[in-house]
């Protein structure tokens, strides 16, 4: 699973290389968590979301509790009830620089990134919907994990080659899930000593469906 990336580049930017419309307003961190905005491509423009589809939950005694994020949604998973309106009618692209997954011993975890060697901007598949909750928001979508990843964890990002944009975008259901399999190419690893929650506490969150 991936609960924080690196989107380093600018709207405007980003925009021109995905050749979409720009929306601004938003302020948008280089690192993006769970629940916070994030840069999107959906519906020919480049736009910020909320990062994270609300799940209701309910408490012991029957109360309603604050809805969690679920920021990822499994392939496998795709045509279930969660995830299938948005999966047939919404799908999206997520301009990423890196994505970090938590390496080590529990409690002392440090943050190793993964990227594309020589590339500062690659699209990760998404989903994207309305909310009453947090306005729109999106979902990444994960697949098996990359052989490079293997120690740290089963799942990643699924990657879009540029080619496969369109298709993700504007294909059938039966073509986007053609997709969905783990990217091939190499990776870039690069292990740090920044401990996985650098002063951000990871939300009691079930973020992967």
């Amino acid at each position: 699973m991936c609960n924080l990336y690196r989107m380093t580049k600018g709207v405007d930017e980003v925009a021109k290389l995905f050749e979409v419309d720009s929306v601004r307003g938003a302020n948008l961190a280089d690192e993006v968590y769970p629940g916070l905005p994030g840069l999107v491509i959906a519906e020919g423009q480049a736009r910020a979301m909320n990062w994270g589809f609300p799940l209701a939950l309910t408490g012991k005694q029957g109360q309603k509790l604050k809805p969690k994020p679920v920021t990822n949604a499994r392939e496998d998973k795709l045509l279930t009830g969660f995830w299938r309106d948005s999966f047939v009618h919404r799908r999206c692209l997520v301009p990423v620089s890196g994505w970090a997954e938590a390496e080590g011993e529990k409690g002392r975890m440090t943050r190793t990134w993964y990227g594309l060697p020589g590339e500062d901007v690659f699209a990760v598949a998404g989903l994207w919907r309305p909310s009453a909750e947090w306005g729109e928001v999106y979902t990444l979508v994960m697949v098996d994990g990359h052989p490079q990843m293997a120690q740290v964890h089963d799942r990643m990002p699924l990657i879009l080659s540029h080619a496969a944009q369109r298709y993700w975008l504007e294909g059938t259901p039966e073509d986007a899930l053609a997709l969905c399999r783990t990217w091939e190419g190499d990776l870039t690893v690069e292990r740090t000593n920044q401990l996985w929650s650098g002063g951000w506490a990871a939300p009691d969150q079930p973020d992967l469906l």
